[in-house]
């Protein structure tokens, strides 16, 4: 782990030498790019040397452990060690976090996309449980979250439901969430106590940007509906639901929530370009993968990638074989102990 610090504190010195180019300014995306880059590894190179401090404090205390004949010495040495291997522990985590490489769409803002699997109407009620979970964690990091798109089971829970997620560093945060979450428990309409198995695909998609993909007018094919929903909630009397077909890559998105087709249709826009993105971002990866294989993958959505068992309070991700005894902790959006291993391991630091 330190070569690779020291790999980057190396890159640090170009970086330097690009800040100082009066030149850079006119390019605003780019100027944005180096100052972020300066800016990681500024912070970077702070951890380092918080690293470095405590790995020598451990390394003289061990010494002094071992040649100190006072006992009264001795004690305070044995007292002091489990406090820094404490500190060095939490700043080691720190600085593999920050030596996960950067993703030039790490940094927006994210739509998403969960849907009930297998297991009908549990599923629709599990589907329901992750989209809490995430509004929680959201609320936790300081985020924003807006509700794009419902489709509501009428024994509760969601069939479909998609938002977005809006803050820093959103998508390299939660990019690893896609694919397929299963849960295990007992249904409340289960008369005779028998665990359930059922599911729910989340896809995690990086919302684009106007120059991230070309749409042409003449690629879409867009249809107008009468907005209903379970319950007679969304009821329209006019035809404001909008569904958008974006004829050449096959995608189809939809929106009733708003009253307005016009607000309807200016979603439905968004959730299709962020998807056009993601197809896009998909085919790249794919070739890339040949060169790379990633421990984590790419968020297949056939792929299944954690459990959530209520009657042991246990939550396992698949990918990195991670249990944690803590399920109602999850659900209530204290994610990081599930995310950050995941951002090391496909790291491969």
């Amino acid at each position: 782990m330190e070569a690779k610090v020291l790999e980057v504190l190396e890159e640090l010195k170009d970086v330097d030498q690009l800040v100082m180019d009066a030149d850079l300014v006119k390019d605003q995306r780019r100027y944005a790019e180096v100052m972020r880059q300066y800016q990681q590894g500024l912070e970077t190179k702070g951890v380092y040397r918080n690293y470095q401090e405590l790995k020598q404090q451990i390394a003289d205390v061990r010494l002094a452990l071992q040649s100190e004949k006072d006992k009264e010495m001795l004690g305070l040495y044995e007292e002091e060690l489990p406090g820094l291997e404490e500190q060095f522990d939490k700043v080691a985590e720190q600085l593999k976090l920050m030596l996960v490489p950067v993703d030039p769409l790490d940094t927006r803002n994210i739509i998403v996309e969960i849907r009930a699997g297998t297991g009908g109407d549990e599923a629709a009620l599990f589907a329901g449980d992750l989209y809490r979970m995430y509004l929680r964690y959201a609320e936790k990091r300081g985020w924003g979250a807006e509700l794009l798109s419902v489709n509501e089971q009428e024994q509760g829970g969601y069939k479909e439901i998609v938002f977005s997620i809006k803050g820093k560093e959103v998508y390299g945060t939660l990019r690893y969430e896609s694919g397929t979450h299963r849960v295990q428990r007992i249904p409340v309409t289960e008369s005779q106590g028998r665990i359930h198995t059922s599911a729910a695909t989340v896809a995690v998609l990086p919302e684009a940007e106007e120059m991230d993909v070309d749409i042409q007018e003449k690629d879409l094919r867009i249809d107008t509906y009468r907005a209903a929903g379970a319950g007679g909630q969304h009821v329209n009397t006019t035809d404001s639901a909008v569904r958008i077909t974006h004829i050449p890559s096959g995608l189809v998105v939809q929106c009733q929530d708003e009253r307005s087709q016009i607000k309807n249709r200016a979603k439905a826009m968004k959730m299709l370009s962020s998807r056009l993105l993601a197809y896009l971002t998909e085919q790249a990866e794919a070739k890339r993968a040949a060169e790379r294989k990633s421990q984590v993958g790419t968020g297949d959505r056939s792929g299944r990638i954690r459990t959530y068992n209520f009657p042991q309070n246990r939550v396992t991700d698949h990918r990195i074989s991670l249990t944690l005894y803590k399920l109602e902790l999850v659900l209530q959006g204290e994610m990081d102990e599930l995310i950050q291993p995941l951002r090391i391991a496909n790291a491969e630091i």
